[in-house]
Formats: structure tokens, C-alpha cells, sequence
């Protein structure tokens, strides 16, 4: 499974690259504008950090407006992927964008039947929101489950399930044994990723254990 971190904060994507783990980001007109800083030069200093894809929002609602954005925002790099809403004109732009080999996550998946339509408009990603249909009394992740079952009904779709709305890392284990493609977490739940109390008990046993012995491994 891949790891894209959701944020546009460029000093938690830093904190998190030299794991080594970061495979992407996502970005929404939310987290941008929690940035307090301009689009563009957001987007391209994230670009300059994780080389995978970095999901660019259109804030457009009308086809026309969209394609304008997205034409904008793919002009930073190579690696922006194009995000759109789940509506007519976002899917029409979605075609139109992946007509031109323009890669388009489509957003805001609450449905199979959703997911299937975004699919034969040749989405390159779609996203599931667990946590939102979870908080409405939902099951999110029979959503991810009846995505992939579609999708691996009909080889010939090649779009990535991008779980998103992720809440706590059982969300993403969950996700990952249905088969989702991706996760995009927020950087707090990727910190508790590394987290187990039985860790740092074992941890803890193993040094005072060692302490005991009077032992060196790097005398001075």
C-alpha cells in the first residue's frame, strides 16, 4: 500500500521524508488555506520534496473554470495529480484531463456506484471518504470492500483506490486488508503508526536488563 500524507504543511512532510515511507501527498482548498500561503508557491515547494504524486484541487464547480485551474495548477510539475469533485463537471473535466495524460484524483466518493461511473471516466484515483460515512452511521469500509470488488471485476479500469478520511490506524489497517491502493493520512495519525505501550515496555525491560550488566558496546 502506498502512504500519501495529507497536508500542506511543508515542515510535517519534512519531518516524515527521512522515514522514507511518503509515496505522495494530498492537498485540499481546506489545507491550503490552513497554510496561509499562496497556492502555487505551496504546491511547488511541496513538489520540490516528494518527487510522487501531489493532489492539486480545482476550486471550480463549472467544467469550463475547472479545466482553466487545472491547466494552472499542472504548469508547476510534472508530479501534480488534478482533483476533482464527484459531480458532472468534474467527472466531464476528469475525461477531458485524462484525454490530455493529465492524471486526475477524483474526490468526494461516498458510493460504488460513484466509484464505477469515476472508473469509466478514467479516474486515476478515486477517494472514499471512510471517516465522513462513518460518522453518518455508514459502514466506510464496506465502501472501500465494494470498490474493490468492481474494480477487480474489470481488470481493463486501472484506477488506484485512494482511501481517505482516515481517522485512526485501524481505519488504515482495515483499509489495507480490503485492498485499498492508497491511504492519504493526516500527519498525526501516521505518528501514531509507530506507537505500542508493549513497545516501549519491552523496550524499556531490554535497557534496564542491560544496565544490570555494566556492559559497553561503544566505549569511550
Amino acid at each position: 500500500m502506498k502512504f500519501f500524507i495529507d497536508t500542506a504543511n511543508i515542515e510535517e512532510i519534512k519531518e516524515l521524508i527521512p522515514f522514507g515511507i511518503i509515496d505522495g501527498v494530498t492537498t485540499n482548498p481546506s489545507l491550503i488555506a490552513a497554510s496561509n500561503r499562496d497556492i502555487f508557491e505551496v504546491l511547488d515547494e511541496i513538489c520540490g520534496l516528494v518527487s510522487g504524486p501531489i493532489s492539486a484541487e480545482v476550486t471550480a464547480t463549472d467544467y469550463n473554470e475547472m479545466i482553466k485551474e487545472a491547466k494552472k495548477l499542472v504548469s508547476i510539475s510534472k508530479n501534480i495529480v488534478i482533483k476533482v469533485p464527484l459531480t458532472k463537471d468534474g467527472l466531464k473535466a476528469c475525461s477531458e484531463l485524462r484525454n490530455k495524460d493529465i492524471n486526475v484524483n477524483v474526490t468526494l466518493c461516498f458510493s460504488p456506484s460513484q466509484a464505477l461511473i469515476a472508473a469509466k471516466c478514467g479516474a486515476s484515483y478515486i477517494s472514499p471518504f471512510i471517516g465522513r460515512l462513518d460518522d453518518i452511521s455508514h459502514d466506510g469500509m464496506q465502501l472501500i470492500q465494494d470498490i474493490r470488488s468492481i474494480y477487480d471485476n474489470y481488470p481493463e479500469y486501472d484506477t488506484q483506490i485512494l482511501a481517505a478520511s482516515l481517522r485512526h490506524p485501524n481505519h488504515l489497517v482495515e483499509a489495507a486488508l480490503v485492498g485499498a491502493d492508497v491511504s492519504t493520512l493526516p500527519p498525526n495519525i501516521i505518528h501514531k503508526l509507530f506507537n505500542h505501550p508493549l513497545t516501549d515496555l519491552g523496550l524499556k525491560s531490554f535497557l534496564d536488563d542491560w544496565a544490570k550488566s555494566k556492559q559497553i558496546i561503544n566505549p569511550k
